[in-house]
């Protein structure tokens, strides 16, 4: 007749102990892994509404794209569209300048906020980039300001142009929306990194007070 042996026993109670606990931890393990995946998505509940694909495209090509595309569509429909009734060169500016400060605060920059795939991963190419209610008014102020840099621009080439070419004052080079987006886009973001830089020296110089 047999015995139990007691030794045996021990060992088989610790190797079903050890199982049990090694099962819990996996749970607790799965457990977590399955909170910070349905954490991120509902930090990001934009998510759904966009595509692998655009997730894809680095952050900088889509962000100078979408600056680029509605600046030029500014100039296509407002500049080309409204051209034979803005007679004004006064009043073309200022219309230009409200259109362009109200798409980019309007459409530009929440665009830009919405593909963002981490957050604020776009704001260092806006010059607001935080949304409040005078950011309307001072986008415009801004849109002014460097479309006065862009005609500043096209009247030097145009000049340079005429002292090339031994010409009489004529326009070389017209307003088109291509060449327009990459100017405003160029100056824009000439600014933008002025500002980041500027804001990059401040940060620097307290966190070196603050370790004095």
């Amino acid at each position: 007749m047999s015995q139990n042996n007691p030794k045996k026993n021990q060992n088989t109670d610790s190797r079903d102990y050890y199982k049990l606990n090694t099962k819990a931890i996996d749970k607790l393990v799965n457990a977590d892994k399955m909170e910070i995946h349905q954490d991120k998505k509902l930090k990001d509940p934009a998510k759904k509404y966009r595509s692998d694909f655009l997730d894809r495209i680095p952050a900088p090509v889509k962000a100078l794209f979408v600056k680029f595309w509605f600046n030029g569509a500014v100039c296509y429909f407002i500049f080309w569209g409204l051209g034979e009734f803005l007679i004004d060169h006064l009043d073309t500016i200022v219309i230009l300048s409200l259109v362009l400060g109200m798409v980019n605060d309007i459409l530009v920059d929440n665009i830009l906020r919405f593909i963002e795939t981490v957050p604020s991963e776009n704001a260092k190419f806006m010059m607001f980039p935080k949304k409040k209610f005078w950011t309307f008014f001072t986008n415009i102020i801004y849109a002014f300001i460097v479309l006065n840099c862009v005609i500043f621009l096209y009247e030097i080439i145009n000049i340079a142009l005429t002292n090339i070419l031994h010409g009489t004052g004529q326009v070389y080079l017209g307003v088109e929306p291509i060449l327009f987006g990459l100017f405003y886009m160029g100056f824009d973001l000439l600014f933008v990194g002025m500002k980041n830089l500027l804001f990059k020296i401040i940060e620097d110089a307290k966190n070196k007070v603050n370790k004095q």
